[in-house]
């Protein structure tokens, strides 16, 4: 064969690789239209309450009636409850109570209870995987001044689960992502998220500076344990106890051990922005929230964490669904932000949009157009986060 004959070979063979390649993506990226063009929507209930006190557990009752009742979702089923407990209790915003800024509150986390053995519940598991901890989940909570017995007094048979490992359990429980992932094939899971029959997420109205905004959807990245997705797991197998925290996830240092699915493509961007969003889209697509509610009654803006920029805020909202794209949808236009809006614009300037990845892989559309909101307009109970950041932190009184 002539140099030019091989040379002409070489060069279709490349160009029909190519070409494969570009039609492969062209179908992945027309499989992700449709699934987000036929995403579900479900009704979102929203309501105003002004304080976490006893108008707090009518307003729930009534949400809960609104979006189709609890009793045919828990009557007789085991409900886990993964609630919102990042970051250092000792790390406070002055001297608010933490469950005024950073983490769920306990009166919302306790009315939940409350309904949820009203409805039926047989067993309700209270689910949390403590920064870098395994300690009791009810130890985590004394530290921040709560007493565990105000949840274990709101209904029979409520227990408590540290994620953050095996904790009760003999092995992990692996969650394949449906439609392949955008980060990850699978994760693997503390059993309490494979033993039960319902699972609820319950967030706060927050920012976060790798994801835009930490609602429903994002309050589900701390159900990954740090035994396998910390930086301090081993290489072949999880470890005993978690180590570090999950740097690998945001900034992909290195795989989980090799008893996990590694990533799908370890050449894929490095930044959180672009990891973080992928990783929450996958984990709700993976282990679906049959029940999403988001405190924001109080909360903070300006990030996730205790910084300069965070400030309390009383947006004196709450927000409930039973499909957590179209919550979280709900609930970032009650912050003052476009759920259509993606990398580049309020609140995702440094990220990609995990609305748009989870609507991709088919979990729930954020299309307000497509949503039907019960109770009060979002027009009428905005809060414009961005607007509120400016406003000087609230100082104690005395």
């Amino acid at each position: 064969m002539s140099n030019e004959n091989s040379l002409s070979c070489r060069m279709t063979r490349r160009s029909l690789l190519e070409n494969a390649g570009l039609a492969a993506l062209g179908a992945g990226l027309l499989s992700r239209s449709i699934r987000a063009m036929n995403a579900p929507a479900a009704p979102v209930a929203l309501a105003r309450c002004e304080t976490y006190d006893a108008e707090l557990l009518p307003a729930l009752a009534k949400m809960f009636d609104q979006i189709g009742g609890l009793g045919q979702l828990v009557n007789g089923k085991t409900v886990a409850v993964k609630i919102n407990l990042t970051g250092d209790p000792d790390s406070r915003l002055g001297y608010i109570p933490i469950g005024c800024t950073t983490w769920t509150h306990p009166s919302v986390i306790g009315a939940t209870i409350h309904l949820l053995g009203k409805a039926g519940a047989r067993r309700i598991r209270l689910l949390e995987s403590p920064w870098k901890s395994a300690e009791p989940v009810q130890e985590y909570m004394t530290a921040a001044g709560w007493n565990p017995a105000m949840f274990t007094s709101a209904a029979d048979r409520v227990e408590f689960e540290n994620t953050n490992f095996l904790g009760f359990g003999k092995r992990y429980s692996r969650f394949p992502v449906p439609h392949g992932g955008h980060l990850f094939p699978a994760f693997d899971l503390n059993h309490s998220y494979m033993d039960c029959d319902v699972f609820v997420s319950i967030a706060k109205l927050k920012e976060h500076l790798t994801a835009g905004i930490t609602l429903s959807m994002k309050n589900c990245f701390g159900i990954t344990p740090c035994t396998i997705y910390g930086d301090g797991a081993p290489e072949n197998e999880p470890g005993l106890v978690p180590l570090g925290g999950r740097y690998p996830i945001h900034m992909g240092s290195r795989q989980p051990p090799k008893s996990s699915p590694p990533e799908i493509d370890p050449k894929s961007p490095r930044e959180g922005g672009y990891r973080v969003p992928r990783c929450v889209a996958d984990l709700v697509a993976a282990r679906p929230v049959h029940l999403a509610i988001i405190d924001g009654i109080e909360a903070q803006s300006g990030g996730e964490g205790i910084g300069p920029e965070t400030r309390h805020v009383k947006p004196h909202v709450l927000v409930a669904g039973l499909n957590p794209v179209c919550v979280d949808a709900v609930g970032a236009a009650v912050m003052g932000f476009d759920p259509m809006a993606d990398r580049g614009r309020a609140p995702f300037e440094l990220c990609d949009s995990t609305l748009r990845l989870a609507e991709e892989l088919g979990v729930g559309t954020r299309d307000l157009k497509r949503i039907e909101v019960i109770g009060a307009r979002i027009a009428d109970v905005v809060f414009d986060y961005r607007k509120a950041g400016v406003q000087p932190a609230a100082s104690p009184k005395g």
